[in-house]
């Protein structure tokens, strides 16, 4: 690999980077410095022209400023490196340290919704508009959640042995069966938003990397793609500012979509009804049991108190949560 980067030295040492859920990626240290080596996987995210579209992105935000780090190219001014059918990419390492909501202030806060404000804008600078028209995806159908519960609450119920982590589940489902009966009314018309733009697609903190106070990188650009704006703004609040016991600080929250809306243009209304959307999807979803149960993965269940909490209280706090994002 190392072969078709001539400027990135001689191999020394080569370790996994464990964080992450998905990722594939290696610490390369070698006798001009230290690398991360990402190993794309095989789905979708793993198509070159996919990859390369990612790197492009990156390369052109970094001359806006945005703090990225794009890939280093090979001798042939090529970013992404196809072994056994498999596709590499190298990166400059970069030392950093994640943080999540708690660990900022108000004003960092704000500056992480500025910074959010600045992918969107920059990505609408950069990237081909043509491909940024169009509308939203249809959000979830209670029916087809109930049918879920119902699988899952089996699967639950019925694990040998049972533990805490299942206990929670059962209480969880039958909760959140409960909330859907009594707001099945409130789902939002499918589509009524319009997809705005270019978005990053996985913006939490495990993709940003801060060095002090200041964020340095945001990386893991995978799930790049088209899709309301407001409403990644609206998901990344609700996976920084979330409480072990299920709250959002709703003052950061607040600082944070302040400056994302003066960053962007993006009014009220828009941000309210990426607020419904969003907490219309965390009402319907169950991506942690879904791979607990059904694929026997327990990587993200530690992530489960917190995000079974959040949509209990976020349907009790709803006005609260709105007004957060949108005064």
């Amino acid at each position: 690999m190392l072969r078709r980067y001539p400027d990135a030295g001689e191999p020394l040492t080569c370790s996994p980077v464990t964080q992450g859920l998905l990722n594939h990626g290696y610490r390369v240290s070698t006798t001009r410095g230290s690398y991360f080596l990402k190993h794309h996987l095989d789905d979708s995210t793993g198509d070159r022209a996919t990859i390369v579209r990612q790197h492009r992105a990156t390369q052109r935000l970094q001359s806006l400023g945005v703090p990225v780090a794009p890939p280093v190219e090979d001798t042939e001014g090529g970013t992404v490196t196809e072994i056994g059918g498999r596709c590499y990419a190298l990166h400059p390492w970069v030392d950093g340290l994640h943080r999540v909501g708690a660990q900022l202030t108000t004003a960092q806060s704000q500056r992480l919704g500025a910074l959010l404000g600045a992918v969107h804008t920059g990505l609408a600078q950069v990237m081909e508009t043509g491909a940024a028209q169009g509308r939203g995806p249809a959000s979830p159908d209670a029916a087809d959640t109930f049918a879920l519960i119902g699988d899952l609450l089996a699967a639950a119920r019925g694990r040998r042995p049972r533990d805490s982590f299942d206990e929670l589940a059962e209480h969880r489902l039958v909760e959140r069966r409960a909330l859907l009966e009594q707001y099945a009314d409130r789902r939002p018309p499918a589509p009524d938003v319009p997809a705005t733009g270019w978005v990053h697609g996985d913006f939490h903190p495990l993709n940003v990397l801060y060095r002090g106070a200041n964020p340095v990188a945001i990386i893991d650009w995978d799930r790049l793609g088209v899709q309301p704006r407001a409403e990644e703004a609206v998901r990344a609040a609700a996976i920084f500012f979330v409480q072990p016991a299920g709250k959002l600080e709703l003052d950061k929250v607040r600082a944070y979509a302040r400056a994302y809306r003066g960053a962007t243009g993006a009014g009220a209304a828009e941000l309210a009804a990426a607020v419904h959307r969003v907490w219309w999807e965390r009402l319907n979803d169950f991506w942690i049991l879904r791979w607990r149960y059904r694929l026997h993965d327990g990587r993200a269940d530690p992530q489960f108190p917190a995000v079974s909490a959040l949509a209990v209280w976020w349907t009790r706090e709803y006005e609260a949560v709105r007004e957060a994002f949108t005064e």
